[in-house]
């Protein structure tokens, strides 16, 4: 959905880190989205998102729930400051994996980096170079610490997380609904719209101007 809204409306759109499901699916994906008021338009996006569809993986044809949590985070530029310990890191290497892995020397050069006393961890694994890799994920660290730094109540790593709340019922920012109807609809705006194979498509300016309107 948000590679189709980006191809559509003139961004770059990068893959960093790919994590098959444990059956299907995405278990999880991080990319970048590159060109003019990137993260103002997107920023919206950040919460749960539930999604109520036929299973194409269930041999009875039921209608299951399920959620995602979407995290939108701004590029750290060179010009922003943050001091991170190198003893409070802890960095791994392994083999890239995932979409796109054939294209990928197999070799050791994904990183992953936790950040020991927020338990933040980032990984990499698109770029060729484990240099390259790891710039990417220190620049994703530096990223997520800047939010936790600027967010009021700043005590705990929970804060960072505190807009998307569980992921679970009740805690949707938006809807998209295959059946028994369609509908697609945002609960802070009530923006919605009934063609959800369009949204699906990458049609979200309505839902993106919505939000956006609702903060002036």
């Amino acid at each position: 959905m948000y590679t189709r809204w980006a191809n559509a409306n003139g961004y770059k759109i990068e893959e960093l880190d790919y994590i098959d499901g444990d059956e299907a699916g995405i278990k999880s994906v991080t990319f970048s989205v590159s060109g003019d008021y990137a993260y103002g338009y997107l920023k919206g996006e950040q919460g749960v998102h539930r999604l109520v569809r036929i299973s194409p993986f269930d041999a009875g044809g039921r209608r299951h729930t399920s959620f995602a949590s979407v995290e939108v985070l701004p590029e750290i530029t060179e010009d922003i400051e943050i001091d991170i310990n190198p003893d409070d890191l802890r960095i791994d290497t392994y083999r890239s994996s995932g979409a796109g892995g054939q294209h990928i020397n197999k070799t050791s050069s994904a990183v992953r980096i936790t950040h020991i006393p927020t338990n933040i961890v980032v990984a990499c694994q698109t770029e060729r170079s484990q240099i390259q890799n790891r710039e990417t994920a220190m620049k994703m660290l530096k990223s997520k610490l800047l939010h936790i730094k600027e967010q009021e109540h700043k005590e705990t790593i929970d804060e960072l997380k505190g807009v998307q709340m569980d992921i679970a019922w009740g805690s949707q920012i938006r809807s998209y609904v295959f059946c028994p109807y369609t509908l697609v609809k945002d609960h802070r705006t009530n923006y919605e719209v009934g063609n959800v194979q369009a949204v699906m498509d990458g049609d979200l300016n309505g839902f993106i101007d919505s939000y956006l309107r609702s903060l002036v």
